[in-house]
């Protein structure tokens, strides 16, 4: 038996009529989502790049501590023969504040790391740099450290041993630091100790601007050791004579007086 579709007029203009109608509905929905999905998306992108910025890190700041006050240009302190030979190898300090974030006081025994706060380069590095740019400013010597020099050439050989690097913020940076000057040529020492605070305003900036005082200071007073060894007799160490005194021959050169302390009597 076979079945026949048979054509009603009155279902398909029904059918045509609901076509018509969903296509109409559908064109109007998507010229209407325009505009939303577009203020969607600029929401969305300006919601990120807000995101972003929250989360971005804060802005670091670097400090250095190498510096001339002397006045004296560089090519004029460069110019002609060095009158001596210096070096100056790295120099020890605590291994707490040995980090690039400055690590400030905030008490007798409480101490604060700030990430944001930094040296240029290591503690030890940046009291190097200052130390032999303003030795050789003042004595108007050439810093050899690694570098090979003349036979019987005048060298001064500074060790420096920083014990306390502290920063109080708002009050006052503190270097306490033994340090010596040899004379490699004789083998004479000169041992000193210098402990310096300087006052220093609120500001980190002015924190560093005290430790880069400090820093001259105990350069000014090496600088001293290093000249008054050089002013003494240079003789060279003999090989010591069973039974004779120890003390015989030594060459005895004074500590130079702290910057500001009144003259002995």
């Amino acid at each position: 038996m076979m079945f026949a579709r048979l054509f009603h007029p009155a279902r398909a203009a029904s059918r045509t009529a609901v076509r018509a109608g969903f296509r109409a509905v559908a064109h109007a929905a998507g010229r209407a989502s325009l505009p939303s999905v577009t203020s969607v998306t600029a929401i969305a992108v300006a919601a990120g790049v807000l995101a972003l910025a929250g989360c971005a890190s804060p802005v670091s700041r670097f400090y250095t501590l190498n510096g001339n006050d002397t006045g004296t240009p560089a090519s004029a302190r460069a110019a002609g023969s060095p009158s001596m030979l210096i070096e100056v190898p790295p120099v020890d300090v605590p291994p707490q504040v040995a980090k690039y974030q400055f690590v400030v006081q905030t008490g007798p025994t409480q101490v604060q790391v700030l990430e944001q706060e930094r040296w240029a380069s290591l503690p030890g590095d940046e009291i190097r740099r200052a130390l032999s740019s303003d030795l050789t400013a003042r004595l108007g010597a050439i810093d050899v450290y690694g570098t090979p020099y003349p036979d019987g050439a005048p060298v001064y050989r500074v060790s420096v041993n920083v014990q306390r690097f502290e920063s109080w913020p708002g009050s006052h940076a503190l270097i306490d630091a033994v340090w010596s000057v040899r004379a490699v040529r004789t083998q004479t020492v000169l041992t000193c100790r210098s402990v310096v605070s300087e006052p220093v305003a609120a500001g980190y900036d002015a924190l560093a601007e005290g430790h880069r005082r400090a820093v001259q200071e105990i350069s000014t007073e090496i600088a001293a050791g290093v000249q008054a060894l050089a002013a003494a007799p240079q003789t060279r160490t003999a090989v010591p004579v069973k039974g004779a005194s120890s003390t015989a021959g030594v060459i005895k050169v004074p500590c130079p007086a702290p910057q500001g302390a009144a003259p002995a009597a």
